[in-house]
């Protein structure tokens, strides 16, 4: 009997363990997570958990991986991987012998130096129960702190405004998203979050908090003082790879992985948030991906290849956001854009096409109200992965269906 062995219960692990079943291989499949809940989809966490106070959003009910024979091991830690016994050692003690071995360890909060994550009024948003958490201080008369002005922490600001708390966001930066957001695109989110009533503070560089049992009080390097119920940090996170590295992993930006998403270990792989990969389209530049897209398809690619197959990692990078009514969407990636072009669609929304020096179209960047970007960014993707490139006065005339451009 073969044994497959998955660390890491997320969406990318749930998703290449059903993905094995799909493909037809019927040895074991053994999937250890670290929480107590079923696997569950992240994105939720910041809008539905928040405002609504839905459970999660499971990738499947219980009764589906005892229906595919899937032993799903929750609240359970691994510890170490022996790679010469082939098997993983939990916590406890306890032990899985492996055939192939599939890591899919995600990412863990980045925490403010001086400031740990607490129980109380310092906290982080990555899991549910961080959710639940953060919940019960959003109420109408509190006031809530972010710090950091990416899209968790503006997802957040949104959310609490919707349930009227007040909210001071912190961005150290001299304007918020940006990380691969186009500065148009920033401008019209921060406009947003302003006419709610969201106070944003970019340039500002915190020099201490002070937890006290009532409030949290953030201290920035300018002299001001931020008083808060409860202080949300949203700046950044760190691939877990320390499991990978201890066994002896190559390790760079997240668990190295080539193109097919193997590790330094032809018999182990990774994939998801914890995994840094060549991207053929960018010129095999190695890159790590954070988002509920990309967790995905690697589930489902690792599946694959760890099968035997030789699927590359080719999919073009795609992200979402949804604040307010407004979605803004993102494929591909602008860092090496020499030339952008703008179309406008009317209602505000507007997307704009960044071409490589040679013409290629090689990311869009989107955003209006509900879907009104999500066609037009679908093709974009397309052209992308095709390697079209575009004539920017088609891309700027509304007029001119990218459908056809992706045809001809």
């Amino acid at each position: 009997m073969t044994d497959f062995v998955i660390v890491g219960a997320g969406e990318c692990g749930a998703r290449a363990a059903f993905a094995l079943r799909d493909r037809g291989f019927d040895g074991t499949i053994t999937l250890i997570g670290s929480e107590t809940h079923l696997p569950y989809e992240r994105p939720p966490l910041s809008k539905d958990a928040l405002v609504a106070g839905a459970g999660p959003k499971l990738v499947a009910e219980a009764e589906r991986y005892g229906e595919a024979g899937i032993a799903l091991v929750c609240g359970r830690t691994v510890a170490s991987i022996d790679r010469a016994g082939r098997r993983v050692v939990l916590s406890d003690g306890a032990a899985f012998p492996y055939d192939r071995l599939l890591l899919a360890t995600g990412a863990r909060p980045r925490a403010l130096p001086g400031a740990p994550f607490s129980a109380g009024r310092i906290r982080a948003l990555r899991s549910h129960d961080d959710a639940v958490a953060i919940r019960g201080h959003l109420s109408r008369g509190s006031h809530v702190a972010i710090l950091g002005g990416g899209f968790i922490g503006l997802e957040l600001a949104a959310s609490a405004r919707r349930l009227g708390a007040t909210v001071t966001l912190l961005e150290g930066l001299p304007r918020i998203l940006t990380r691969g957001v186009p500065v148009e695109i920033a401008g019209r989110v921060a406009e947003r979050h302003a006419a709610e009533g969201v106070e944003i503070l970019c340039g500002a560089t915190v020099a201490a908090v002070e937890e006290t049992p009532g409030e949290v009080r953030v201290r920035l390097s300018d002299g001001r003082v931020v008083p808060a119920s409860l202080l949300v940090v949203g700046i950044g996170a760190i691939p877990n790879a320390e499991l990978a590295a201890a066994a002896g992993l190559a390790v760079d930006n997240g668990i190295a992985v080539d193109g097919h998403l193997r590790t330094s270990d032809p018999d182990i792989f990774a994939a998801g948030d914890c995994t840094s990969y060549p991207l053929p389209l960018y010129g095999g530049r190695r890159v790590r991906l954070e988002s509920w897209r990309n967790a995905q398809e690697q589930g489902i690619l690792a599946a694959a290849n760890m099968l035997g197959g030789d699927e590359p990692a080719s999919a073009v990078p795609w992200f979402w956001s949804d604040q307010y009514d407004l979605t803004l969407q993102i494929a591909g990636l602008a860092d090496d854009a020499a030339q952008t072009v703008r179309r406008d669609m009317g209602e505000g929304a507007f997307i704009l096409f960044h071409l490589a020096a040679d013409g290629r179209l090689i990311a869009a960047s989107g955003i209006g109200p509900g879907n009104a970007v999500a066609r037009d960014i679908r093709l974009a993707e397309m052209l992308i992965a095709a390697g079209v490139r575009a004539n920017p006065a088609d891309l700027a005339s509304p007029d001119t269906k990218l459908k056809k451009l992706l045809a001809a």
